[in-house]
């Protein structure tokens, strides 16, 4: 009997690890929590969500947390200033729930692929940087040369060669950079917020969030990390005459030997 059930344990135990990614359909999990090559990310909770105002949002039903907002805005509104820009950058997709996020990765197109082939493009249910609420497309307007969004044509644009200049002195990098390691195709217009400084207000929650994709896979351009001052410390006092001095003869030196107590 113990037999039997050591053998069912070693069984079950061998069979690699899979996640539900459509209704049909599982893919299997890597050791480290991946599927299909993304890293697991939970959803935000609903009461830390806030819309985006819509002068700074293309189109309607656009949110993410709370905290991302005030550096968004002043990134947002630094760019409608520079004519360098040539337009408006814009918030286009934000914040995508688990559920939502497995209709599109489900979608009737993308199901006629593999999964695999799915996963370059678009991240599973569940494994998606647009859960946690401090991710989300940008968008640029007018378009350039017919460019449609969240197409890898807009890095030809002015909009983003200023948005890859300017982007990470507020807080944001670009999660999936050319040929990243990950293997998720070049997303120029996909950015996550970890904020400009470790000390911003939400920082350290999406820092801790997305520790694992910025250790393994770097972001690039990438938020740089803080720099550790540290304050003046004087130096220790030095007692002259504490010790005496040594006895030297003929380049031989040695330390006298202390006075016998009488």
């Amino acid at each position: 009997m113990q037999r039997a059930i050591l053998f069912l344990v070693m069984f079950v135990l061998a069979i690699p690890a899979q996640a539900q990614v459509c209704a049909v359909g599982r893919a299997p999990a890597a050791a480290d929590g991946r599927v299909l090559g993304h890293l697991p990310y939970g959803d935000a909770p609903p009461d830390d969500l806030v819309p985006v105002p819509s002068p700074w949002a293309a189109g309607k039903g656009c949110v993410l947390r709370r905290e991302v907002l005030p550096d968004l805005e002043r990134l947002l509104t630094a760019a409608a200033a520079d004519p360098a820009v040539g337009g408006r950058i814009l918030a286009l997709s934000c914040h995508r729930a688990i559920l939502y996020q497995q209709s599109v990765f489900c979608r009737g197109d993308e199901a006629q692929k593999g999964a695999g082939d799915r996963a370059i493009s678009v991240a599973p249910p569940g494994h998606s940087e647009h859960a946690t609420g401090f991710a989300l497309d940008f968008a640029f307007r007018p378009r350039v040369n017919g460019c449609p969004d969240v197409e890898a044509c807009i890095a030809a644009t002015p909009a983003f060669r200023w948005l890859a200049a300017n982007a990470p002195r507020y807080g944001f990098e670009m999660s999936f950079p050319a040929g990243n390691r990950q293997g998720v195709k070049w997303e120029p217009w996909h950015w996550r917020w970890v904020g400009a400084t470790g000390g911003a207000q939400g920082a350290q929650r999406a820092r801790l969030l997305f520790a694992r994709a910025r250790r393994d896979f770097p972001a690039d351009p990438a938020v740089p990390p803080d720099v550790v001052v540290i304050g003046h410390v004087d130096a220790p006092p030095v007692y002259l005459g504490a010790y005496p001095p040594p006895e030297c003869r003929k380049g031989k030196c040695r330390m006298p030997r202390p006075a016998r107590r009488r």
